[in-house]
């Protein structure tokens, strides 16, 4: 049996994968006493003892844990932003080449950013195949659902007498230093991040993120777009799928799922990248229970929507 241990299991991801695991036989989850949460010498005895820890904290406090571990075979997934383009660290998204190796034997292990995850899972595999250059100046936009806010977002959705101004979507992040940048543009091999607008609607979860590319930046037509992103997405929890919901495409459509799809739209002169998943899922706490099954040797979707 694997002793588990999530480190800020009070806050949306850490909640959602505790819940998850606990009815999974082959786990044992370590429960840290509620008034013991924030007791340092209490934390580090338990990030030392469990076989796999998940860090669900702000930066500092990730950074802080990782500090306090001197077990040399404690694997961390760390679900924060502190250690996603940092050295030593595996990126925690293993249908991107070659990093599912890595992740089976990693004790260090970066789980991606949910707006992050859709974007790489589109533009990396162009750059990786040479058909969209490393020098491309890109433009997101990405739809999410509330509850990637976490609770006190949550709490102002879905308060009784919220402000008016929430039942439209409101875009964020205004002056393009979104912590997600960084991940983005390292991991697809971007020279420059991208110009990003992410968008938050009154809906719970779900994301859909595009990014628009013209004929003058990429070296192929559509249809060779769509065969790059099937050959190269042909195991893991991301796949191919151009489906609509009679022309209309819903951020919301994967909403509960833990894997994610992507497609492409337009014509040579005009493409549309879109991916659809779920935030709290495929770029959160999904994901993280995906790179746990693999670390631990078992089947990647044990516990998983898909």
């Amino acid at each position: 049996m694997y002793k588990i241990f999530i480190d800020g299991s009070a806050g949306t991801t850490g909640l959602r994968i505790r819940e998850r695991l606990a009815d999974r036989p082959e786990l044992e989850l370590m429960i840290l006493p509620e008034e013991l949460r924030k007791d340092t010498a209490a934390r580090a005895e338990m990030l030392n003892n469990c076989d796999i820890s998940f860090l669900c904290l702000p930066d500092a406090a990730a950074i802080e844990a990782v500090s306090l571990i001197t077990n040399p075979d404690t694997v961390v997934i760390d679900t924060s932003t502190a250690h996603r383009t940092a050295d030593g660290w595996t990126y925690g998204m293993p249908e991107l080449t070659g990093l599912r190796e890595q992740i089976k034997t990693a004790t260090r292990i970066a789980n991606p950013g949910c707006h992050a995850s859709g974007f790489i899972a589109l533009v990396r595999p162009l750059v990786e195949l040479g058909i969209l250059g490393a020098d491309s100046t890109l433009s997101c936009f990405s739809l999410t659902g509330y509850s990637g806010g976490g609770k006190k977002m949550i709490a102002e959705y879905e308060s009784a007498d919220r402000d008016p101004l929430l039942d439209a979507p409101r875009i964020y992040a205004l002056p393009q230093a979104h912590k997600h940048l960084p991940e983005m543009a390292k991991l697809c091999g971007l020279d420059k991040e991208p110009v990003f607008s992410p968008i938050v609607a009154s809906y719970y979860s779900g994301m859909e993120v595009s990014v628009t590319v013209t004929r003058d930046m990429i070296s192929c037509s559509l249809d060779d777009i769509r065969t790059a992103y099937k050959d190269y997405y042909k195991s893991g929890l991301i796949r191919y799928d151009d489906s609509t919901e009679s022309g209309f495409i819903s951020a919301a459509a994967f909403s509960g799922r833990d894997d994610m799809i992507v497609a492409a739209f337009g014509n040579d002169d005009r493409i549309t990248l879109i991916s659809r998943f779920d935030n709290l899922g495929k770029g959160a706490s999904g994901a993280a229970i995906q790179n746990m099954n693999i670390r631990l040797g078992l089947d990647e979707a044990t516990g998983l929507v898909i």
